[in-house]
């Protein structure tokens, strides 16, 4: 009961902030908060918004068979993260845009803005079900099982909470709601630490040396061109995750298109993207201690990544305290990534499947139904997920994310023109056809595609886009 009172005092505070910040309600306001939120906050409720609960249960994990291999992404994301800011929002400020999407259709055409945004809404949709299974998934196995409470009310009760928080103010009230969830995830997390170098007998320099020592720690494979870790491989596909899922996405572009000015907005991205890297260290680190102490213990590994972080701490082995702050950690991560996905998507679906930025009645309504069409993906992920969390985030964003990226990249890249008729097909034919590559390259070459997916997806978009000119 104590994790339940916890998660109803977390969401009161989170409600206070929003009715804080917002006395009025206007689609500008829930669009682009008036474009007056100082870069600092935006940049520290990136960093949660980030980061999300996947983050707080797969990356500790994934030191079990990858090492720190993560880290090489995440260096990718550091020099991804610089291009988007200096390339991607120069333009976005220029066109003085709602939604990234709209640069499709003065760039491409009206059907090419279409797919681009559909997309989004898509990848969006699925990718943030992902992230918010988390929570909902720890609770229900944690908490509310022993209650008798199914599994669907869970997802439906978490979910109106965020609606009754966000229907207001939109992403105005997320700039403020996001910084103080941020601040509540790293608290948590270094208490976790702290309370696990407690149960291990070591100080901080000790552990520090403990850590570094540890075969787990190894970051870089620079031989084994067939490994999935391989340094080149994380690194570039960290880039462009990156431009994709930050540059090419509504859900991050529009808390960054919040900040007055496009130098603010340059500072405030650069900032949160380095922070990103020493966040992610922070977590693998907690990984190795815990595998630490599992062997000290006595217990043996986990058979699923994924159950490194949930049985010491979740699971109770580290004390009732520590089960409170991990699940404070986690709701919060999980909330500021849910809560600007529904704004995102709302966003989205009224200003460019719609076309109407100004019905506020419309987004109103789009919002609820952003929320049910968001729990019904929770309930179908958890039908048929049966992979690590952050694969399975990796894995959606390589399919629905690729188009995207060869879109924007044509559009970015060379002034030719499309045939704008014919891009809805080469959008859904470019994932079908990396879906029948991946099998194909598993079954004739035993090699299987990573990250670098989302790469030859968007390869095979702008390419498939470029064969539409001789098609007029």
């Amino acid at each position: 009961m104590i994790i339940i009172g916890t998660i109803l005092v977390y969401f009161c505070l989170l409600l206070f902030i929003s009715k804080l910040t917002v006395k009025k309600s206007s689609n500008d306001s829930f669009f682009r908060a008036t474009r007056r939120s100082p870069w600092y906050l935006v940049a520290f409720g990136m960093i949660g918004a980030s980061i999300s609960g996947v983050t707080f249960v797969s990356v500790p994990g994934m030191v079990i068979g990858q090492n720190m291999a993560y880290a090489q992404t995440c260096i990718g994301f550091i020099f991804g993260y610089v291009l988007v800011a200096f390339v991607l929002l120069p333009i976005y400020y220029r066109l003085n845009l709602i939604t990234i999407y709209s640069f499709l259709k003065e760039r491409l055409g009206v059907r090419s803005y279409k797919m681009g945004a559909s997309f989004f809404i898509l990848s969006k949709m699925s990718g943030a079900a992902v992230k918010f299974y988390v929570v909902c998934m720890i609770l229900q196995r944690f908490v509310l099982d022993s209650f008798n409470v199914p599994f669907p009310l869970t997802v439906v009760v978490l979910v109106l909470l965020i609606w009754l928080y966000t229907r207001k103010g939109g992403i105005r009230t997320l700039v403020f709601t996001d910084s103080f969830q941020t601040l509540c995830m790293f608290l948590t997390l270094l208490l976790i630490i702290y309370k696990v170098m407690g149960a291990l007998d070591l100080n901080l320099s000790e552990a520090f040396t403990a850590v570094v020592n540890d075969s787990h720690s190894q970051i870089f494979v620079w031989d084994d061109w067939a490994s999935k870790q391989n340094f080149w491989k994380q690194f570039l596909s960290g880039v462009f995750i990156v431009v994709v899922m930050t540059g090419l996405d509504q859900d991050m572009m529009q808390k960054n298109l919040t900040c007055k000015t496009l130098r603010d907005a340059q500072k405030d991205m650069c900032t949160y993207g380095v922070a990103f890297l020493p966040a992610n260290l922070l977590f693998m680190a907690l990984g190795v201690l815990l595998m630490m102490f599992l062997q000290q213990t006595g217990k043996p590994l986990p058979a699923s990544p994924d159950e490194l972080m949930l049985l010491p701490v979740a699971g109770g082995m580290l004390g009732s305290g520590v089960e409170v702050l991990f699940a404070i950690g986690v709701v919060a991560a999980c909330f500021s990534s849910a809560d600007s996905a529904l704004t995102s998507l709302t966003t989205g679906y009224c200003v460019d499947i719609c076309e109407q930025p100004t019905n506020e009645s419309l987004r109103k309504r789009v919002h609820i139904g952003m929320s049910v069409v968001f729990v019904l993906f929770i309930l179908v992920f958890r039908a048929v997920n049966s992979t690590s969390l952050i694969d399975a985030v990796y894995i959606l964003c390589s399919y629905t994310y690729g188009p995207l990226l060869g879109l924007f990249a044509y559009g970015l890249l060379t002034r030719k023109t499309v045939n704008d008729r014919l891009v809805p097909y080469v959008v859904v034919a470019s994932p079908l056809l990396c879906f029948l590559l991946d099998n194909m390259a598993l079954q004739l070459w035993n090699y299987k595609f990573g990250y670098e997916l989302l790469m030859l997806n968007g390869l095979l978009t702008f390419m498939g886009l470029l064969a539409t000119r001789k098609l007029k």
